[in-house]
């Protein structure tokens, strides 16, 4: 019985990640692909997918096209004053696209990956981001902002540290994001297959 279980629970291991990531994938393309075979009214499947698929990816390309000249960049500040006086709106629009421009952005906000002592004589230790590395205007002269991701989870917390209890992390931006949000164990797997 002990050994059906141990064999049980590594194929589990095995199973679910790859599982879920299959039926993930699956539902979203069936899903695109009937959204898309109604609209375009094809019958054939797996089409309409990816007719749907060039169209979005062209659509995003398109406007990023008229995002970067002279007559987008004016309609898109337009946009942005619009959506700042409304006030729920101006909340979620302002969140979402300052956190999609701290990834992707021009001037990535996530690209200081630092390892965060909590106190002079504890052992424990964090990694985040550095956000703003000068914060004179709150009259902490010697502190930055450190973004603290959650694991498993898309929120995170801003926290003020002395810039002593501060050290650089000498180490890729998408390598610290993928170590917090895996819970630490992301990195593991890689050193292991080398």
């Amino acid at each position: 019985m002990k050994r059906f279980l141990k064999y049980f629970l590594r194929g589990l291991l095995v199973f679910v990640p790859a599982g879920l990531t299959i039926f993930i994938l699956v539902y979203i393309f069936t899903g695109l692909d009937k959204l898309f075979s109604k609209l375009f009214l094809i019958t054939f499947p797996g089409l309409a997918l990816l007719l749907g698929l060039f169209v979005t990816i062209g659509g995003i390309f398109l406007i990023g096209l008229f995002a970067s000249n002279f007559v987008g960049k004016k309609l898109l500040g337009l946009m942005d004053k619009l959506f700042a006086k409304v006030p729920l709106v101006k909340m979620l629009y302002s969140a979402i696209r300052d956190l999609v421009e701290a990834f992707a952005g021009e001037k990535k906000k996530f690209d200081k990956p630092v390892l965060v002592t909590f106190g002079p004589n504890s052992y424990a230790k964090v990694v985040g981001f550095i956000t703003r590395d000068n914060l004179e205007n709150l009259g902490l002269k010697d502190h930055v902002a450190v973004y603290l991701p959650q694991s498993y989870n898309f929120a995170g917390n801003v926290l003020i540290f002395p810039k002593e209890a501060v050290k650089p992390l000498d180490i890729e931006s998408s390598e610290a994001m993928t170590f917090i949000v895996s819970g630490g164990v992301a990195g593991e797997r890689a050193q292991s297959q080398q």
